[in-house]
C-alpha cells in the first residue's frame, strides 16, 4: 500500500503531540503532561502513514461510550498551548493560573465544534495568526500555522481527529488526519499550494484498498466524509461510522456565557431558543413556564437554592409594546423585576437554565439525524464561576454533577484555583490543572 505523503509544512519543526493526562490523586484532579513552554512554530498533522496502517490512536479499546462524546481535547500548537492533552469528562473543570491557556483552550474546542458543523475557515478563525505559537518561525515559503484535534469515544471506539492549520500568508488546512482502531482511516495532505484543495486518501478495503480525491481546503474534510463516501465495502463503512461519531460529538456543543448587562431589560418576543450571552433569557422562560412544567419546576427549585431570598417562581409577562419581561416570584404573591437581581443571581440563574432546560430551549445546532436518545449535548462555559458567591457555586457544581450524570448532557468549564479546590469533593468532577 502507497504511503500518502505531503511537502514540509509550514510548522514542521514540532515534535508529534504526545503525553496524556496523569491522575494526581482520588480526587479527580489530573495534570496534562508533555507541554513545552519553549517557543516554536506549530507542527503539522505529521508524516501521515499508509492509510489503514497503524495510527496514533493505538488499538482499539473496549467501547466506553454508548453516545458520541469527546473525551480529549488536543493542542500540539494553538496560541499558547503546545503539546497538550486535556482529558475531558462528563463534568470537566479546567484551572490554572493567569495565562495558562484556560480561556484558549474553550476557543479550540468550540473552534472544533463550528469545523465539526461545517463552517468555512474563515469563519470559525476571523484572526488566525492569534491561534499561531507566538514566536513561531517560519519555513522558506514563509508559512505559520497551528495545530489542533481530539479524541472521540462513542460506538465506534476511540477516533481520533488531527488537523494542521496554515496560518499566514493564506489561511487554509493544510493536513487532517481521522485514526481509529490502529489505523489511519483518512489522511489529507496539500500537494499543490496554486488550488484550493489538499488531497484526500480514505480506507476503502474493496477492490480499491484506498479512494483519493481532491477535497476543498477551507472545510473540514472530515465533515465532508458522509456525502462522498458510499459506504458499499466494510472499510468505507468503518470511515463512514468513524467520521460521523466525530461530526456529531463535535457539533452539539453550546457556548454558555451570560452577560448580566444584557439580561435586564425587556426582550423582543422571539423563537424561545436561548443564545450564547443569555440576553434572551426573560422570553425563554416565558417559554418553559407554559410549555414545559416540569422542567420549569425544577428551574424554580434550583433558583430558590441559588438566590437571595425565598423563590417561589419565575415567569414573564407581555408588555404593550410586545416585549417580554422576566420576573422572579416572591412570598405573599410579590414579584421581582429580572433586572433588579446580582450580576451572580443572573449568571448562575442562565446556567440552571441551560442544564435543566436543554437543547430543546438553546440556540444550538441539533443533529436531526441523530435519535435524541443518542445525542451529548456539550456545554462550553468560560469563567463558570465569574460572578458566583460560595453558596450559589456550590449548588451549580451539584446541580450539574447531577445532570451530567446521566450521560445526556456534558459540562466543559474553566474556574480560578480557589473554585476548583472547592470543586474536588464534588462527585464525578474531573479538575485539570493548566499549572501556576
Amino acid at each position: 500500500m502507497t504511503a500518502i505523503t505531503s511537502p514540509p509544512h509550514p510548522d514542521a519543526s514540532l515534535p508529534a503531540p504526545g503525553g496524556t493526562a496523569r491522575p494526581s490523586g482520588p480526587t479527580g484532579r489530573t495534570r496534562p503532561t508533555g507541554r513545552s513552554r519553549r517557543a516554536g512554530s506549530a507542527g503539522p498533522v505529521g508524516p501521515v502513514g499508509p492509510v489503514g496502517s497503524a495510527g496514533p490512536s493505538g488499538p482499539a479499546g473496549p467501547v466506553r461510550h454508548v453516545r458520541p462524546a469527546v473525551t480529549e481535547l488536543r493542542l500540539a500548537a494553538f496560541a499558547s498551548l503546545r503539546r497538550t492533552v486535556l482529558p475531558l469528562g462528563p463534568m470537566t473543570l479546567v484551572t490554572g493560573g493567569a495565562g495558562t491557556g484556560k480561556t484558549t483552550a474553550l476557543r479550540a474546542y468550540g473552534a472544533l465544534a463550528r469545523l465539526g458543523a461545517g463552517a468555512p475557515l474563515d469563519e470559525v478563525f476571523p484572526d488566525p495568526v492569534a491561534c499561531v505559537p507566538e514566536r513561531a518561525g517560519t519555513d522558506a515559503q514563509g508559512r505559520r500555522g497551528f495545530r489542533l484535534g481530539c479524541t472521540v469515544d462513542g460506538p465506534a471506539g476511540p477516533v481520533r481527529l488531527e488537523v494542521a492549520v496554515q496560518a499566514e500568508p493564506t489561511l487554509r488546512i493544510v493536513g487532517e488526519r481521522l485514526t481509529g482502531g490502529g489505523e489511519t482511516l483518512l489522511a489529507t495532505a496539500l500537494r499543490d499550494p496554486r488550488r484550493p484543495t489538499v488531497q484526500a486518501a480514505w480506507h476503502t478495503a474493496g477492490l480499491v484498498p484506498v479512494t483519493r480525491a481532491p477535497l476543498p481546503d477551507d472545510r473540514l474534510a472530515t465533515a465532508l466524509l458522509p456525502l462522498r463516501v458510499a459506504g458499499t465495502t466494510p472499510g468505507q463503512l468503518r470511515v463512514l461510522a468513524a467520521a460521523e461519531q466525530v461530526v456529531v460529538a463535535l457539533r452539539s456543543a453550546f457556548v454558555c456565557d451570560p452577560q448580566p448587562q444584557l439580561m435586564r431589560a425587556p426582550v423582543p418576543a422571539g423563537p424561545g431558543r436561548l443564545r450564547s450571552d443569555c440576553a434572551n433569557l426573560a422570553e425563554v422562560l416565558a417559554r418553559t413556564h407554559t410549555r414545559c412544567g416540569q422542567r420549569h419546576a425544577r428551574v424554580v427549585t434550583a433558583a430558590d437554592a441559588g438566590c437571595a431570598g425565598p423563590v417561589t417562581g419565575l415567569g414573564a409577562e407581555r408588555l404593550g409594546s410586545g416585549a417580554v419581561r422576566a420576573w422572579v416570584g416572591r412570598e405573599a404573591g410579590r414579584r421581582t423585576p429580572l433586572g433588579r437581581l446580582g450580576d451572580g443571581e443572573l449568571r448562575y440563574l442562565a446556567h440552571t437554565l441551560v442544564l435543566l432546560a436543554g437543547p430543546q430551549a438553546l440556540a444550538v445546532d441539533a443533529p436531526a439525524e441523530v435519535p435524541p436518545a443518542m445525542r451529548v449535548l456539550t456545554v462550553l462555559a468560560d469563567g463558570l464561576d465569574r460572578s458566583l458567591g460560595g453558596r450559589q457555586l456550590r449548588e451549580l457544581l451539584a446541580l450539574a454533577s447531577s445532570v451530567c450524570g446521566d450521560g445526556h448532557i456534558r459540562l466543559v468549564g474553566t474556574v480560578t484555583d480557589l473554585s476548583a479546590a472547592g470543586a474536588r469533593g464534588t462527585a464525578g468532577v474531573t479538575v485539570v490543572d493548566l499549572g501556576p
